[in-house]
This record gives C-alpha cells, sequence and structure tokens, in this order.
C-alpha cells in the first residue's frame, strides 16, 4: 500500500500531513500515527495530521491531530498553521486565499496569510487561538483547588515546582526557571505528563523570561515527549507570564523555542494571538 504525504514543519514542530478530505481518517490511524512517527526507521515526525472535510459553515477543513505515540490531541498552534499552508498551495479553490477558517477539536479557528517567507515554501499565518482559561475544570486539574491556578505548588520528580496551569484549547503547565538549557527534560518531563493532578495529562512548558516582551522557552508534549516548538504552549506560556506580571499583555512577545520564534499577544478579554511559519518540507509516498 502506498499512502501519499506531506511532511511540514511550523518552527521544527513537524508532522506528517494528510488529505483526508474525502473518507475521515483512516481507519488504523492511531497505529499509522505511531509507524510513520517513528524517527530513524520511518519518515519521522512528532505526530500526524489529517486534513478533513469541514464541519463548520465557511471552514476550509478540518484538522483532527494524532500524537506520535497514536493519541489523538485537541489542538496544535504549529499544525494548523500548516493546514492553512497546505490548503493555500494544494486546492485551486483556497490558491491566494488570505483567511482561512478551520475547524479543530477545540473549536473553529480563524487564520490570516501574513505573506511569504524567505522560502518559496513558507508562509507566515496569523492565527486567533481564542480565549485562555486558568479554572481547574478547563483543563481538566484536580487537587489544585478551582483556580485561577496561578504561582500553584505542585509536586513532582522530586521537588517542589511554582507553576501556572493554562487551557488554551489543551491542558498546560507553565514553569517559570532561571535557566531552560539546563533541565534534563527526559528525566522530569514524564512526571509533570502523567502526575495524578492532570487525569488527562498534561503539556508542559519551562520557560525562562528574558525582558518584558521576551521568553525562552523548552517544551514536553504529552504524547510526544519533548518538541522544538509548540503553539499552543508558546501561547499559554505568554498568558502565564503576562499573569505572574513578567510580561505586558497588549503588545508582542517573541518567544524563542528550540526550533524558531513565534510571536504571542494576550488581547482583551484573555483572548489570544500568535504569528509564526508554516513550511513545506517534502511530499512524498510511504509504503505500507
Amino acid at each position: 500500500m502506498r499512502l501519499s504525504f506531506t511532511k511540514m514543519q511550523g518552527c521544527a514542530n513537524d508532522y506528517i500531513y494528510l488529505d483526508c478530505r474525502t473518507g475521515g481518517p483512516p481507519a488504523d490511524i492511531a497505529s499509522l500515527a505511531r509507524q510513520l512517527s517513528a524517527r530513524h526507521v520511518s519518515v519521522g515526525a512528532d505526530g500526524v495530521i489529517c486534513i478533513c472535510a469541514p464541519q463548520t459553515p465557511g471552514a476550509a477543513a478540518t484538522m483532527r491531530i494524532y500524537n506520535a505515540d497514536g493519541s489523538e490531541g485537541m489542538m496544535c498552534g504549529n499544525g494548523i498553521r500548516c493546514v492553512a499552508q497546505w490548503l493555500r498551495t494544494h486546492d485551486p479553490d483556497l490558491a491566494g486565499a488570505d483567511t482561512l477558517l478551520i475547524d479543530t477539536r477545540s473549536g473553529p479557528k480563524t487564520l490570516r496569510w501574513q505573506g511569504q517567507g524567505n522560502d518559496a515554501r513558507e508562509g507566515l499565518w496569523q492565527v486567533e487561538m481564542g480565549r485562555y482559561s486558568l479554572l481547574a475544570d478547563s483543563l481538566p486539574a484536580v487537587n489544585m483547588g478551582p483556580g485561577p491556578l496561578v504561582d500553584c505548588t505542585l509536586h513532582a520528580a522530586g521537588r517542589d515546582w511554582r507553576v501556572t496551569c493554562v487551557s488554551v484549547g489543551n491542558p498546560h503547565c507553565v514553569v517559570v526557571v532561571p535557566d531552560v538549557d539546563s533541565l534534563d527534560l527526559a528525566a522530569i518531563g514524564p512526571a509533570f505528563e502523567k502526575h495524578p493532578n492532570f487525569p488527562r495529562q498534561v503539556n508542559t512548558e519551562f520557560i525562562q523570561p528574558l525582558g518584558p516582551d521576551r521568553l525562552k522557552m523548552r517544551v514536553w508534549e504529552r504524547g510526544s515527549g519533548e518538541t522544538w516548538a509548540c503553539g499552543t504552549g508558546a501561547c499559554a506560556s505568554v498568558a502565564a507570564a503576562t499573569q505572574l506580571g513578567l510580561c505586558d499583555p497588549g503588545q508582542d512577545i517573541r518567544v524563542q523555542l528550540r526550533g524558531g520564534v513565534l510571536t504571542i499577544r494576550v488581547l482583551p478579554g484573555q483572548d489570544l494571538r500568535m504569528t509564526g511559519p508554516a513550511f513545506t518540507v517534502c511530499e512524498g509516498e510511504a509504503l505500507l
């Protein structure tokens, strides 16, 4: 069996994109995601994203995300930019589209084309990410009170941490540290991801403030481990940093990730806007 795919990345957060607009995701998508995502022995990626038929009137498509372990995610900020770029490139009816509505499991998202990057394979997109929440029920989180979950104590990996928990359509736990590069994420990441306080597991961002408009971030994603970038994680990190008084809301905050830079702004009403690149790596066929 031959499976056509496009590999794309946003700030090196790479996924394998499948055109599933006609038949929906393959029946064996969980095992397929595990197989295709395995680095060194397969295509290799942080997961698989299926581009499916739209569900909302006016939407161009629906994004379905499957992590490297086969679990399904709710939302992916880097992934949705790449979906928009794929549609603009591959769908003749959307060629040159400046605004796209894309459905996700956390609701429809509006994306706006910001121009071509330095490479013809790259586009710059702005995403209206929606409103963030600090309440326990929205993550969900237990044993931490109802919230707002700002600057709380969490015991993990053998020590106490000060954390801020943020839902941006998927759950995040943000930790401020003095030096993100010195962390052994492979050792401590799973303790956060599978902490009993997060019954559906959690994505964890470790952030280092570099100024009122700059953060440095590393992320441990549920279902994928450490990735080089996380769009929703960058949004959660800026939301947490503004709540903690480390960054100013209403201005662009540059988040330095291992794979590049995302620009995040907190808008009135705790809405979030993200701007970043979407890059086509290659297209091909996998033999299954």
